[in-house]
């Protein structure tokens, strides 16, 4: 288990200007996390590269993008991306002549997954071909990057890989059940991880969401070693999630979604961070609020911590602008309804025996249970059907809160080198929104 560090201060280090290079390891599709980054390095003046994920052509088979494609990729980035297809996980991926893992459950049934059985030796060696492929094409592009980067500038590499479940059909009837079902529609996010489906999904997250941050430092190990003996400096930052602190009656108190299947995957992203630092590689992951995002939809329950960011921006001696983020958040609740209803709500949930039970860091991530599902969701729906308009949420405002606050916080906390993990939690995103709108 990771040692709990969180950062409690603002960071100031400005490493980071005109003519260094920023390099996005993950590909830009909505807004998100990464966004809140690039803001900052172009603020500073460096020049932006990415890399792409590529295509699947109607068979499956992987390609670079096509002319139009690449301009639409580069436009989106505000930068330069090389053109090589850096899809990560293996779920598309077979030895020649062989079937992939995708293929292979092409059989499963809503009915049938608990029992389906796949054969580990075909999986293991389809493994080793997504990750000879993944990792032959990260040297690639590592080489086009390096010609990119001139002599003293420094590097700051951003790692955004995640997700890893295959395109399966049965899979999101599963899925709903897990993250949305709760009375006779629940499903214990245990029987998943004790399925064969479910093993093999976390074997691809551990690729996507955590090896891939270990692949893109081996890559540049030639990059790094030729910045510093010209006196330069190269910095590695990667997105995790592991619960947060939020106000809970006036304390900052470590909470999380359950179940956060991903948990696994994030934690060996921490381990591969943890082995960097220590031979003297530095690279921070850092763990970011709950967020509401297109891929964390499917987690209903995920926004709840987002409310108390708002005692948060308060407590943190916020002003005016603060009494302005909950007047906002005020006018997107229906006729009648209060914000300090919503809150008072909010904090009712938190306190409850059920709540707090899932507030054990040591046993993270645990599995789901029917009480919490009936608690949890029954509170979604309840404050999502207090809007005016269900497509325009508190927790969306608030949402974009966090990405603001935690650009610069991993942009300067990158560069002053503090730990390879750090909880990024709402005291220290409330103090920084503050100080940026003071």
């Amino acid at each position: 288990m990771t040692e709990y560090k969180a950062l409690r201060h603002i960071p100031q280090a400005n490493l980071f200007r005109q003519g260094d290079v920023f390099v996005l390891f993950g590909e830009l599709f909505g807004r998100g996390y990464v966004n809140g980054l690039i803001d900052e390095a172009r603020a500073a003046g460096m020049t932006i590269l990415g890399i792409t994920v590529g295509r699947r052509n109607d068979d499956g088979t992987l390609r670079a993008l096509t002319p139009e494609e690449h301009a639409e990729a580069e436009a989106k980035l505000g930068g330069r991306i090389i053109n090589v297809p850096l899809m990560a996980g293996f779920d598309m991926d077979a030895p020649p002549g062989e079937q992939n893992p995708t293929e292979m459950l092409s059989g499963i049934t809503l009915k049938s997954w608990q029992e389906d059985k796949l054969d580990w030796t075909k999986i293991e060696a389809c493994r080793t071909a997504g990750v000879q492929r993944f990792t032959q094409s990260a040297q690639d592009v590592m080489a086009e990057i390096d010609k990119l980067i001139p002599d003293g500038a420094n590097v700051f590499f951003a790692h955004t890989m995640a997700g890893g479940i295959p395109k399966i059909k049965a899979f999101l009837a599963i899925a709903n059940r897990i993250y949305k079902g709760r009375g006779d529609r629940f499903m214990s996010s245990r029987a998943l991880l004790d399925s064969d489906l479910g093993k093999l999904i976390l074997m691809n997250f551990d690729e996507v969401s955590a090896n891939t941050l270990k692949y893109l430092i081996d890559a540049s190990a030639g990059i790094r070693a030729r910045v510093e003996a010209k006196g330069g400096q190269v910095r590695y930052t990667a997105y995790g999630y592991h619960g947060t602190e939020i106000l809970i009656g006036d304390e900052y108190v470590w909470q999380t979604y359950t179940n956060y299947t991903q948990g696994y995957a994030k934690m060996r992203l921490e381990s591969i961070a943890e082995a960097a630092w220590a031979q003297g590689v530095t690279a921070t992951v850092f763990n970011c609020p709950e967020i509401r995002t297109n891929s964390s939809d499917i987690f209903v329950g995920v926004e709840l911590s987002l409310f108390p960011l708002l005692l948060a921006l308060k407590k943190e001696g916020g002003g005016a602008w603060a009494q302005e983020q909950w007047d906002i958040c005020q006018a997107l609740l229906g006729e009648g309804v209060s914000l300090q209803s919503i809150l008072d709500k909010l904090e009712a949930y938190l306190q409850t025996a059920t709540s707090a039970s899932f507030r054990n860091f040591e046993a993270w991530p645990m599995d789901n249970t029917p009480e919490l599902a009936d608690l949890m969701i029954g509170t979604s729906d309840e404050i999502t059907s207090l809007h005016t308009d269900k497509k325009a949420l508190i927790t969306d405002h608030l949402s974009a809160l966090v990405l603001e606050g935690t650009g610069p916080l991993m942009f300067h906390g990158a560069a002053e080198k503090i730990a390879p993990v750090l909880w990024l939690n709402h005291d220290i995103i409330a103090r920084q929104l503050n100080a940026l709108h003071q």
